[in-house]
């Protein structure tokens, strides 16, 4: 059985607990014999800010490069609200991120039959919605120059961010999109600002001519803003969206809530594959460190959980194993176990490793029926 390594990033708040149960998680699959995966574990975020003075080190991004993927619990939290910019937890995710060129971020919005109320939209709006959101990771506004605030001589002061893609910055995040769209339902919708911006218009563009690669790939244009829009209206008629970074850091989070909660949404973060096939890759929870309820048993670990099922999927190459965890994860969702994050009337509130525990019972009995 192939070897795999994972790195560990527990992170802040939340992060060490849910990522706890994702351990239990991997410890069960290796006793099983189903997976062989070993695992280095190391702080990043605030956690690595106490201990080393920065959010993220060297060694980690050098382990985080050999690794086969890294997992990721969340950062941040206001106690360290008071430290310099570059120094703050979140600089240590746009680090890792930028170092390992993670340029395509992965965001589902998948509505649970057994969820389906906890959603602010009517029933028949989202049920079955399935959509993908690949966001464009390490270019465009975050990360152009110039930027930053400057005092002028009328005494003013001025913020500056540019916005700025090139060609091969848009082929590549739309070579995944179409990639993806092949393997779901055939339609990649690309949203930019053409009409107002020239990076839009270079977007649109360079995602029209790429389509000619992918003739079975049915590809439409929307203005962001149209989007989200659509996304309260109709989110149905979209599979995969892809965009840039502004943007879809904001319809990835608008699209998320259609889910009914955050604790329940994974995400991944990918990079170009090398010359010998290694593609290094982060999977992290939507949800963030949640430092209101650290510690206290109430987070729910299942974001983090379907998380590692992406991995299993995109980056070990073991997709019956991640199907197992998915359908297990519908079944105890089905059965009323919830965290609060999620809880209804009827259902039966469980702590974040009584819903590891309880995820792994149902594991285990679908891989002896399966046996038997």
């Amino acid at each position: 059985m192939k070897q795999h390594h994972i790195l560990i990033t527990p992170g802040d708040g939340i992060g060490p607990e849910v990522m706890t149960e994702v351990k239990k998680i991997i410890s069960f699959l290796n006793t099983e014999h189903l997976t062989n995966i070993t695992i280095t574990e190391r702080p990043i975020g605030g956690a690595a800010y106490d201990i080393h003075g920065v959010p993220v080190t060297d060694e980690t991004i050098d382990i985080a490069r050999k690794a086969d993927c890294v997992l990721l619990g969340a950062v941040g939290g206001p106690q360290w609200d008071g430290v310099e910019y570059s120094l703050r937890p979140e600089a240590g995710l746009l680090k890792i991120r930028k170092d390992l060129d993670l340029f395509a971020n992965l965001r589902p919005a998948i509505v649970f039959d057994a969820l389906i109320q906890a959603s602010t939209l009517k029933p028949d709006i989202v049920q079955g919605l399935d959509i993908l959101i690949v966001r464009e990771l390490t270019g465009g506004v975050y990360f152009g120059q110039p930027r930053g605030i400057f005092d002028l001589p009328n005494g003013e002061r001025q913020g500056i961010n540019t916005q700025v893609y090139t060609t091969s910055e848009i082929r590549r995040v739309g070579r995944v999109a179409f990639e993806l769209a092949r393997k779901r339902q055939g339609h990649v919708t690309s949203c930019e600002k053409a009409n107002v911006m020239e990076s839009g218009k270079l977007w649109r563009e360079e995602m029209t001519k790429l389509q000619m690669e992918y003739p079975d790939v049915r590809l439409s244009h929307m203005y962001a803003d149209n989007c989200a829009m659509q996304l309260l209206k109709n989110p149905r008629q979209f599979d995969v969206i892809v965009t840039d970074n502004l943007f879809g850091d904001i319809l990835s989070d608008e699209a998320s809530m259609l889910t009914g909660s955050l604790g329940m949404l994974p995400s991944a973060s990918l990079g170009a594959c090398d010359q010998n096939g290694h593609q290094n890759a982060l999977y992290e929870p939507v949800h963030g460190s949640a430092p209101d309820i650290a510690g206290q048993g109430k987070a729910n670990p299942l974001a983090a959980i379907l998380s590692f099922a992406m991995a299993l999927r995109f980056s070990l190459d073991l997709p019956a194993i991640a199907d197992h965890i998915e359908a297990s994860t519908r079944t105890i969702l089905d059965n009323g176990i919830r965290t609060g994050d999620i809880m209804a009337a009827g259902c039966r509130m469980v702590s974040t490793s009584e819903m590891g525990d309880t995820l792994i019972t149902e594991l285990k009995r679908t891989q002896k029926k399966a046996v038997e």
